[in-house]
């Protein structure tokens, strides 16, 4: 038995659109599609990431309104795109591992805590958690060294400006003309272990980030349409509002999802912020010794971020990264709920 058949057979009389799954899509369509879709939206969202970036490797709290004022002014529009490129290019590639992972094992898992006698919302839970972590795991293998490269450029318009100056001191100082360019230095520089600095930290970061995000999104899924089914029933014969026989349209289902995906966000950002400052501070700063600039380690990581500001630094940038999340997440997942129904096979093939 499949989770969505057990879903089917839950008893829940809130009839949703029936769930799709891994063997029912067109992959090709869903793979070229979701290439497309998730680009657009990565370059919605930039911005957003370039201001958390600087914000986790500054030395100093620097608001979010100042910093875009100060990249507006002395960089200009393509300050808040700077490694754009290069992110768009790991993108698609990344995020063809991440579906593909995270559908395949949904599916499995699923089936198998159905057969092992979990409740619905448990089994549902299950296979999400362990389907954001496989993806996550899958996906930072191409991820990690565009994260390096990007980040790097992201930074690197920091030591331009008069007003940034000195505040990150630690920044990496070759100058890069563009991704390509960053990617031959820094392979010259450190070798392939330099593309995958952090590559630790980085699973470290995101597998239990996605499990968090998957599994959260699932349970607060399933509670809001609870909720949101029975107060839209219609009363029976006593004047007893009851959640049977509701069938919500497009717009309730878009809603529900974003209102999900905005909480799990919250959640996922909340427990895995201060290992997202210390991959992004490990993966940009350097530490200088004997006059040779040469990568930091985990804990002279840790012990100079408490070191600047205590534990409130490793929260440093929360605000950008909320909100990236929970945009990119509302995105993501309708986005990706569309594509995976413009991708679904035809019934006769």
């Amino acid at each position: 038995m499949s989770l969505s058949a057990a879903e089917d057979d839950s008893g829940s009389e809130i009839h949703t659109q029936e769930d799709i799954d891994w063997h029912m899509l067109d992959k090709s369509k869903f793979f070229f599609l979701g290439a497309a879709l998730f680009s657009g939206v990565s370059a919605a969202l930039y911005p957003i990431v370039v201001l958390k970036t600087r914000q986790q490797v500054s030395s100093t709290q620097i608001s979010c309104i100042k910093m875009s004022f100060s990249i507006m002014r002395y960089e200009g529009l393509r300050g808040f795109y700077r490694g754009f490129g290069t992110s768009l290019m790991g993108t698609i590639p990344a995020r063809a591992l991440y579906m593909g992972a995270l559908e395949a094992t949904k599916s499995s898992v699923g089936t198998a805590t159905v057969s092992l006698g979990f409740s619905d919302t448990m089994a549902t839970a299950i296979a999400s958690a362990a389907a954001g972590l496989s993806s996550a795991m899958a996906a930072q293998l191409v991820w990690t060294p565009i994260d390096v490269v990007s980040q790097r450029l992201m930074v690197q318009g920091c030591n331009n400006s008069n007003s940034s100056r000195n505040v990150i001191p630690n920044v990496n100082s070759c100058r890069y003309r563009n991704g390509l360019d960053a990617f031959r230095k820094i392979l010259h520089a450190d070798g392939p272990k330099g593309l995958y600095r952090g590559f630790g930290i980085s699973i470290l970061t995101y597998a239990p980030s996605n499990a968090v995000w998957w599994a959260s999104y699932s349970v607060a899924h399933k509670l809001i349409w609870g909720g949101f089914g029975c107060s839209m029933g219609k009363k029976d014969e006593n004047g007893v509002v009851g959640c049977s026989g509701f069938r919500p349209d497009s717009k309730a289902l878009v809603a529900v999802q974003g209102l999900s995906a905005a909480m799990a966000s919250g959640i996922s950002a909340l427990i895995t912020m201060p290992l997202d400052t210390i991959k992004t501070r490990l993966q940009v700063l350097d530490r200088e010794e004997k006059g040779i600039r040469k990568p930091l380690t985990v804990l002279q990581t840790v012990r100079n971020l408490v070191k600047q500001s205590g534990l409130a630094a490793c929260y440093r940038g929360l605000g950008p990264r909320w909100a990236s999340m929970s945009m990119s997440a509302t995105t993501m997942i309708t986005t990706y709920e569309f594509l995976k129904r413009l991708s679904t096979k035809s019934q006769e093939a």
